[in-house]
């Protein structure tokens, strides 16, 4: 006769899932309500996400205070980790998220904001994102990359144009293809170890003395390319601009930032037994993604001549430089990155929400797309504070002191030099300055050049809101006074990857 399972509560510390938990309530209520009560106000929706982010916020905040008191925090069988990359990343993915969702009351023009489903599924991919960083199962962490990727297709499709449409098959095409590429590569390391927890798996293979390199070698390889699809690291990007230009403009930026993190904060667990294990191979090959997305993203960049299509390469750049992070695998290095991104995420969203300002409807007579550069052209005259605002981001972008990314690549380059690469760290810079030229760029045809054509007045004059300006103005702020949080924030980041064994 078989004996009963006794699983005590505490054992199981269900707690743990609060955080990943609660937007999944949302997402119900949300529906629930549609059910109830169809075609209420979407302002009524936007509140009732803002609401439950800020509950999973304070959550967040709990579950900080419980791992300075306690260290590392294990739920759900084991299966859930709450370490301080966790608790971290988990606030970056929830704050960007708030600034967000604001930005669904800007406009009725576009009407994927009027759907309770876009709330709904935008809160399913939050939580999906959360499950991602909050555990070392490799498992968990393909359900939780597949929630967040099946609702960011659909809330892309959402936008309702033809290159909407196409974005979203395109991405769900390569997202497929990486979760494919991710599933080989678990299988393998699960075949060699009997594990899928990276924990266990990294201790398996030190016991062995990696005996089966080889195996280690393809399984590695699966998942390096997987994390190359979904960071869009060079030569795995191919979908990224397309997917951005096809996207809402404030949805691109939100992409640019949050499923990043997500993918770096995996990454960062999965390479650092390997990179600190000595086996040089996959230090070198992490050097040539670094390296190589760097340079050939900035040099993309140059070329282009839609602003959207220019900062989806810039990303990719910025992909590639925090990437340079989990390569160097030191404390300082990762703390950088944790930082560098949230710098980012203030500089970034901002950016792409003034692009939101000038989005049309429909392209007008003789215009080749929504946000070329001729768009932008003396625009200090016809909105001088939108220029001085865009203008602002481009700098911060381009690394120009004081603003707020100085500080993330500054300390980035640095966690370079500090490790001893020296190399990295000089090519690291000589980005930064090529691409300083694209950033510059636009904002010489915004102070320098004549209005192209005065029909573009109306757009920049027509689609701004208060909550648009808030969102806008609190980016602008944390762009500008960056210097000032620059030294607690890192110091209590550091503290954090530091007590995770990072």
């Amino acid at each position: 006769m078989l004996e009963p399972i006794n699983v005590s509560m505490e054992s199981l510390n269900i707690m743990t899932l609060a955080p990943m938990l609660i937007p999944i309530v949302g997402a119900l209520l949300i529906l629930v309500v549609d059910l109830a009560k169809p075609n209420i106000d979407k302002s009524l929706y936007v509140m009732l996400s803002i609401l439950f982010l800020f509950m999973d916020f304070m959550s967040l905040i709990g579950s900080g205070s419980a791992f300075a008191q306690n260290g590392t925090i294990l739920g759900l069988f084991d299966v859930m980790l709450i370490d301080g990359l966790a608790i971290v990343s988990e606030l970056i993915i929830v704050v960007a998220s708030m600034l967000f969702i604001p930005l669904a009351l800007t406009s009725k023009r576009f009407h994927e904001f009027s759907y309770p489903e876009f709330f709904a599924f935008f809160l399913f991919m939050i939580s999906g994102f959360q499950f991602m960083v909050a555990t070392d199962n490799l498992i968990l962490i393909l359900v939780g990359l597949e929630t967040a990727s099946l609702a960011l297709y659909t809330l892309i499709a959402m936008h309702n144009r033809e290159k909407s449409f196409e974005a979203a098959v395109k991405y769900f095409t390569m997202g497929a293809l990486a979760a494919g590429f991710y599933t080989f590569g678990a299988m393998i390391f699960y075949a060699v170890t009997g594990s899928v927890e990276i924990n266990q798996i990294a201790t398996v293979l030190t016991a062995n003395g990696y005996a089966d390199i080889g195996y280690v070698m393809v399984g590695t390889a699966f998942i390096l390319a997987a994390f190359a699809f979904k960071l869009s690291l060079v030569p795995f990007h191919t979908w990224a601009p397309d997917v951005y230009e096809g996207a809402s403009a404030t949805m691109a930026g939100y992409m640019s930032i949050v499923p990043k993190i997500a993918g770096f904060i995996v990454a960062m667990r999965f390479f650092e037994f390997l990179i600190h294990s000595g086996i040089f191979w996959v230090e070198a090959i992490l050097y040539v993604f670094v390296i190589v997305t760097m340079t050939a993203a900035n040099l993309w960049a140059l070329v282009q001549t839609d602003v959207k299509r220019m900062l989806a390469y810039s990303s990719i750049s910025h992909a590639g430089f925090a990437m340079a992070a989990v390569m160097i695998g030191t404390t300082q290095a990762n703390s950088a990155l944790l930082l560098y991104w949230v710098l980012f995420t203030f500089t970034n969203l901002g950016s792409f929400s003034m692009l939101w300002i000038s989005r049309q409807k429909k392209l007008l007579p003789g215009q080749s797309s929504d946000h070329s550069y001729e768009k932008f052209a003396g625009m200090v005259r016809t909105s001088p504070m939108a220029a001085t605002i865009m203008g602002l981001f481009m700098l911060s972008l381009a690394g120009v002191p004081p603003f707020a990314l100085f500080w993330g690549k500054l300390y980035m380059i640095s966690s370079a030099v500090t490790a001893g690469y020296t190399v990295l760290a000089l090519i690291m810079a000589l980005n930064s300055a090529i691409a300083g030229y694209y950033y510059l760029k636009l904002v010489v045809y915004m102070f320098m050049k004549e209005p192209t054509d005065s029909r573009f007045e109306k757009v920049f004059s027509s689609n701004v809101s208060l909550s648009l300006k808030t969102i806008i103005g609190i980016a602008a702020i944390g762009t500008i006074f960056a210097f000032v949080a620059v030294e607690p924030l890192l110091k209590a980041i550091g503290g954090f990857v530091y007590n995770s064994g990072f």
